[in-house]
């Protein structure tokens, strides 16, 4: 069965639209393009184009496997050539949606989140040449910010479908800590996310989380959430912030995120005082 989490975000168009021209401008190659990838991970259609001098290209259908996209969809790594219309590594189906545009150097990428590639995207020149380093190297980190940034519409999707699942289906309410624990989580995503839409859908899903969850019980002691109890325990062996997040498979901001809620609840300053106060109520040994 197909989770939300699974499927890519419903305005991946506007992930890739963004993604095309950060490549180009990246790059500094005249022409940049893609599209994303069919649900059966057979095919993709380019309908997202930046730089092109004609619509040649617009709607084009690959096939896994077929031409340079094909190749990368197929293979699912980066690949390039240094003059597409005379290459002997890949087939030559679309010679005839290339050649209008008088592309030459074509270099192609997958976007990967999981286990499948999204999307495809190319970056091409009018010339024949081989990609320096600077290149690829450009190249390469456009593709780990647009795959970031699927990746947290996909996480959105997630945990809009657990707030909003049907009352029928079986659901156990959120306590106060985990309520705490997911705004913490999510907010620390946010922070990373420069596309303003995509920050505000975090956000949004948090105040959601809070409206949700009610009001916060207040007890004789702090109420940390596990994930902090979690972080102020590694904190109290001595542990960076660094060291925290690898052993807790997050990143460092959040673990910041997460010092920074429970030194709050423990009407603390820094992290020591934070972690003196957690052992005084019991909260960590």
């Amino acid at each position: 069965m197909t989770t939300p989490s699974d499927q890519s975000p419903p305005d991946l168009g506007v992930l890739l639209a963004r993604g095309v021209r950060a490549l180009r401008e990246a790059t500094e190659l005249p022409v940049a393009f893609g599209g994303a990838v069919s649900a059966d991970r057979r095919r993709f259609v380019i309908d997202q184009l930046s730089g092109t001098a004609t619509r040649s290209l617009l709607n084009l259908t690959v096939s896994s496997g077929a031409g340079l996209g094909g190749k990368v969809l197929a293979l699912a790594r980066p690949s390039a050539v240094a003059d597409y219309l005379t290459a002997e590594e890949i087939t030559h189906r679309y010679d005839a949606a290339v050649a209008p545009e008088g592309l030459r150097a074509m270099l192609a990428l997958p976007i990967r989140v999981g286990d499948g590639t999204h999307a495809v995207l190319y970056a091409a020149g009018r010339q024949r040449t081989h990609f320096g380093d600077d290149v690829l190297r450009a190249a390469e980190r456009v593709v780990r910010r647009v795959e970031r940034d699927i990746a947290v519409e996909q996480e959105v999707l997630r945990r809009l479908a657990r707030m909003t699942a049907p009352a029928t289906e079986p659901r156990t309410a959120l306590s106060p800590g985990e309520a705490d624990e997911l705004c913490t989580e999510l907010l620390a995503i946010a922070a990373t996310i420069e596309d303003e839409g995509t920050r505000g859908r975090l956000l949004e899903v948090c105040r959601r989380v809070k409206a949700h969850d009610g009001r916060y019980r207040h007890g004789t002691r702090p109420a940390l959430s596990p994930r902090e109890t979690e972080v102020l325990a590694l904190v109290a062996t001595g542990c960076t912030n660094d060291a925290v997040a690898r052993r807790l498979g997050l990143l460092p901001n959040t673990v910041k995120s997460y010092l920074k809620s429970a030194m709050k609840k423990l009407d603390a300053t820094n992290r020591v005082q934070a972690v003196n106060r957690a052992r005084q109520a019991g909260l960590i040994g």
